[in-house]
């Protein structure tokens, strides 16, 4: 009896083992990246958010462009955009393509909203555009706060060279036009 229990115990233990080597090992790398990038914006650290950027993105938008973006939607006095939580969804297995890796990471962020010092014309406008952009479901307006709770589903395309360093590009289907000029064609058919 004292055998097949030592038996038992060394068969599941070789199961989680080896569960947890399938698990792949560049997930970390990115998870890590990716965290920092959110946790700049978070702390309004944009230039910091700036650079986690994919540098090939900037041929598209500059720099100098995206760093006013990115101030006006989480420094803007009148509409307070803060970042609550960042959870990871699935990242994918980081595909060689051209001399640098490729993984579609799938992130969920909750974000507050706190629309208190705009018109009702504006809340109104402001309530349909966060309803079209992440769905009725994701959009809870506290009234008592003059605040939207909101539940990004997003998605990032990570790119490196070396699988250590990750910068990232988010993926919305609205700019996939603009996106294949930096993206390869098979990462852009997988969104």
């Amino acid at each position: 009896m004292k055998t097949k229990s030592l038996l038992f115990l060394f068969i599941l233990l070789s199961f989680m083992a080896f569960s947890q080597a399938k698990a792949n090992p560049d997930d970390a790398a990115i998870k890590k990246s990716l965290t920092y990038f959110v946790n700049s914006i978070k702390s309004k650290q944009i230039e910091q958010a700036v650079s986690c950027i994919y540098p090939k993105f900037f041929t598209i938008i500059s720099k100098e462009q995206m760093t006013q973006i990115l101030n006006m939607t989480y420094n803007n006095p009148f509409m307070k955009i803060e970042v609550q939580d960042l959870k990871f969804g699935n990242i994918e297995k980081p595909e060689l393509i051209t001399g640098e890796y490729f993984s579609i990471t799938h992130y969920f962020l909750k974000l507050k909203c706190n629309v208190s010092s705009l018109n009702e014309d504006m809340k109104k406008k402001m309530n349909s555009a966060l309803t079209a952009k992440y769905g009725a479901n994701n959009v809870k307006y506290l009234a008592s706060e003059g605040s939207y709770l909101i539940n990004a589903n997003m998605k990032a395309c990570a790119v490196s060279k070396d699988k250590k360093s990750w910068k990232f590009v988010i993926l919305e289907k609205e700019y996939k036009k603009e996106l294949v000029k930096i993206l390869p064609k098979k990462i852009l058919d997988k969104f």
